[in-house]
């Protein structure tokens, strides 16, 4: 699971992506770096993998913790600790998938984003997990400029031979506006990705037995069959 950028609701949609998974199988979502732990200090914030369990009740692998809202590289360079290569999250992943139906990986940031100090990112470890069933899913934001950001992801992935599976909107307007309504139409066009569904702006705010009941209803029948015995990253 990776994204176009920060803020666009790939932590949300990974949730709905798990549930639907967890309708066929065994579930764990793996978050391989996870920063600004420093400023998760009110009540109410949470860190994604929080935001993932309590969604969807659904086991959490939290590989690394930095406390700097930065690139997990940035972060660990600041704070002078050493953090796994992404090798060491690809060895990890493998070892989870062949105990569960679906493990879903749920990047930091863009595609392109350093999650290790050697210059590896999650597009880095899509390749390595090659030899897995891997599906990546791209989370898009609805409004101006989603466009040129979903075909740049796009087009890296297919620079390293990876199709992705299709785009997810993460975050849909109640009332959306000329721009976001003609880009869920183009979205798949311009791309050449299928769109597999919206996710209601606000949808990470619902109790776990709302989000349950909804998040099938917010993604496709592929995504939805796609549940069974893969792995997402």
């Amino acid at each position: 699971m990776t994204g176009t950028s920060t803020g666009v609701g790939k932590t949300v949609v990974t949730a709905a992506l798990a549930v639907v998974a967890a309708e066929h199988g065994s579930v764990t979502v793996v978050k391989p770096v996870q920063t600004g732990i420093g400023t998760v200090a009110a009540p109410g914030d949470e860190a994604d993998a929080d935001v993932v369990h309590r969604l969807t009740g659904c086991a959490v692998q939290e590989h690394t913790a930095l406390a700097d809202p930065l690139a997990p590289d940035t972060a660990a360079r600041l704070r002078g600790v050493g953090i796994p290569r992404v090798a060491e999250h690809a060895d990890r992943v493998r070892v989870l998938a062949a105990f569960e139906d679906t493990v879903v990986v749920e990047g930091a940031g863009g595609l392109l984003v350093r999650l290790d100090t050697e210059g590896g990112t999650l597009l880095d470890l899509a390749a390595e997990l090659g030899d897995l069933d891997v599906d990546v899913v791209v989370v898009v934001a609805a409004g101006l400029g989603t466009l040129n950001h979903t075909e740049l992801t796009v087009g890296a992935l297919r620079a390293r031979g990876i199709e992705p599976a299709g785009l997810v909107i993460g975050s849909w307007p109640a009332e959306p506006d000329l721009a976001e309504r003609c880009n869920r139409d183009d979205l798949a066009r311009v791309s050449g990705v299928p769109l597999l569904g919206c996710v209601p702006a606000g949808a990470g705010a619902l109790d776990r037995d709302a989000f349950r009941a909804a998040a099938p209803g917010w993604l496709q029948p592929w995504i939805r069959a796609k549940g069974r015995a893969s792995s997402s990253s």
